[in-house]
């Protein structure tokens, strides 16, 4: 199973600098819970922006066309190697950025969506995808509170057949 897992605000921003632009406590735990024990595929600059290196407790795999190496992560240089190294039978998340999305788009069953009712500033959007492929499977509204001070929505879809 193929997913992509993503936060986005209401224009469909999902990054600043190579950050999230917003800081939602609710949405990194639903993040961990959700890709805990998982496998997770992200390119280079999705890494980079981890303060500590390798998410803990995943499989993380990076792709990326530079050369390079990690402690606890493996290396893939091309989408099509991802098939050397997993078995679909299991969870994949595709955790960003863009352009690793639109790598794997033509294959996600599952988008994991965090919807942030807001507008923030930032230059990386998520890429565009056609709705009408997917159904709406799980919809669950988040708490606003002193942490969570932005409504969101807990979106799932899966591809239709």
């Amino acid at each position: 199973m193929l997913a992509f897992i993503w936060a986005q605000d209401q224009t469909g921003l999902i990054g600043q600098a190579g950050h999230l632009p917003w800081h939602l406590p609710a949405d990194l735990h639903y993040f961990q819970q959700t890709t805990l024990h998982k496998t997770i595929v992200m390119g280079r600059k999705t890494f980079m922006s981890f303060p500590h290196g390798a998410l803990p407790q995943r499989r993380n795999i990076v792709l990326t066309h530079q050369a390079i190496s990690w402690p606890q992560v493996e290396i893939i240089h091309q989408p099509a190697a991802l098939c050397s190294l997993v078995s679909f039978k299991e969870p994949i998340f595709i955790i960003g950025g863009r352009q690793v999305f639109a790598e794997f788009i033509d294959q996600v069953q599952y988008l994991y969506v965090t919807q942030i009712h807001h507008t923030f500033a930032g230059a990386t959007y998520m890429i565009p995808i056609d709705y009408r492929q997917f159904a709406l499977v799980s919809h669950h509204q988040g708490v606003v509170d002193t942490a969570n001070p932005w409504p969101h929505d807990f979106l799932i879809y899966q591809r239709r057949s």
